[in-house]
């Protein structure tokens, strides 16, 4: 998803919700976010609202209802009467929230006939609720997320589109100077060439958000713009369908992300990036073009380090030429010399010092912008790498690759935190502030200071906190 956080991101995101931003999500989000990017794709029935019931005007019938009105309350456990009480006024703060904010969007230029027929019927989606507040049991390592996104049969359907869409592509890398093969790598992994796009309404999931108090403000931000694409005539709010958090189309924009970059590429007079394949595409490489992409480079390789590398250089806070990186003994997987070639990159280990290490370059930088997580970035990069013909990782997958659970993260960020290291909140998502926690009780206890959570490091945190 194209959270711009978003993460997600997320959005993307967000961007990934990050998007979140969520996205991209934001990022956000999204990011959120990790992944938002996977979960952009899931399809569900918006719940409708019940329509009330016509006014009564036989007698009979009115006091029919009023005694099956009464038997049904006699029926009702206090809980039961309880929860409907409670939903009933949830319902109602909610209709009185969008009749608030449909004169806030009025007075921001959004005419009355799109605010009447976009919120005709409209009532809160509980499932968007949901999906916002869920919590995985598990994290998702590293090889995990690869092999989900990045496998054979998505390479080879990646590859037919490559073909089938090929004057198209190339007319659009021309104009925005992005490689096609990672404009459909973005649209693989965004949804799945188009299949999975989101099943949710988009203007009650984003007024569900945006009545909700945890991220109200973005998502308020996110209505508002949804309802200026509506009013701009790209799509009618009956069409506008995409992902709970609010990503829309094969390339999952949020609606901030549509406004600014989204392309009328086939001269129809309408931005649609469900169906038109000029505009989706020309949409994503422009919105690339403007995060800084550069047509001259690649996104990154894979790369072996020497013994003894001093990890204090992993990270995106040390950039430094190719050649130099070739000085302090980084090589390409295979053993053989980096390129030679006027460009800066760092070092990443998504999976810490015992896993596949990469040198990425700016257009790596780009892709967090549009959802910042280290491990959709790569997948990115490397599926653009397979559609091309290059082959699988030549680092391996360990034999025991099992996930933290998320309560095992929140131990370690808790331990942390009594150790003296500021983390912030135990939240079970081992982010940039829980990763300098993790490398600083790694160097002061002799570890390689790599940041990355496994369940040797909890062992030796509680071990620390034991003494």
């Amino acid at each position: 998803m194209a959270f711009r956080f978003v993460s997600s991101r997320f959005v993307k995101a967000n961007r990934a919700f990050p998007a979140f931003r969520r996205g991209k999500i934001s990022s956000e989000l999204s990011k959120a976010v990790l992944s938002l990017s996977l979960l952009a794709g899931l399809s569900f029935a918006v719940p409708q609202a019940i329509p009330q019931a016509s006014a009564q005007t036989d007698s009979q019938s009115a006091d029919s209802q009023s005694a099956n009105n009464q038997s049904a309350d006699q029926n009702q456990t206090p809980d039961q009467g309880n929860a409907a009480a409670q939903a009933e006024a949830v319902d109602q703060d909610f209709l009185n929230w969008v009749e608030a904010f449909k004169r806030e969007a009025r007075a921001k230029g959004i005419s009355q006939e799109i605010l009447d027929s976009s919120f005709k019927d409209i009532a809160p989606v509980k499932r968007v609720i949901e999906l916002d507040r869920r919590q995985p049991e598990f994290s998702l390592t590293f090889w995990t997320y690869l092999n989900r996104s990045v496998n054979d049969a998505r390479v080879k359907k990646a590859q037919e589109l490559m073909v089938q869409h090929a004057r198209l592509l190339s007319e659009v890398e021309k104009k925005y100077g992005v490689q096609a093969r990672f404009l459909v790598s973005f649209w693989g992994l965004e949804s799945n060439f188009g299949s999975n796009t989101g099943g949710f309404k988009v203007i009650p999931a984003l007024a569900t958000l945006a009545h909700d108090a945890r991220r109200a403000d973005f998502f308020r931000t996110q209505l508002i713009n949804a309802l200026q694409i509506i009013d701009n005539g790209d799509i009618a709010s009956s069409r506008m369908t995409g992902s709970w958090a609010g990503a829309m189309g094969q390339v999952q924009f949020i609606p901030s992300t549509f406004l600014g970059h989204a392309v009328d590429a086939d001269g129809d007079g309408r931005r649609d990036l469900w169906n038109s394949m000029p505009d989706i595409f020309s949409s994503a490489a422009n919105f690339l073009s403007n995060l800084g992409w550069n047509d001259s480079e690649t996104w990154g390789r894979e790369v072996k380090l020497p013994p003894g590398f001093d990890l204090e250089l992993i990270g995106f806070q040390t950039k430094k030429p190719i050649g130099a990186w070739q000085a302090l003994g980084v090589r390409r997987a295979d053993g053989r010399s980096l390129p030679v070639a006027n460009v800066e990159g760092s070092l990443v280990l998504p999976a810490g010092h015992k896993g596949p290490a990469f040198l990425v370059y700016g257009n790596f930088r780009a892709t967090l912008k549009w959802n910042n997580s280290i491990f959709y970035a790569i997948a990115v990069g490397h599926l653009a790498d397979r559609i091309e013909g290059k082959g699988k990782l030549l680092a391996k997958a360990p034999a025991n690759d099992k996930p933290l659970l998320r309560a095992e993260i929140q131990e370690i960020q808790t331990l942390l935190n009594r150790l003296g290291y500021d983390v912030g909140r135990p939240d079970g998502v081992a982010g940039r502030q829980t990763r300098s926690g993790i490398k600083a009780f790694q160097r002061k206890s002799t570890m390689p200071a790599d940041g990355y959570a496994d369940i040797s490091l909890l062992e030796r945190l509680r071990a620390a906190v034991a003494n």
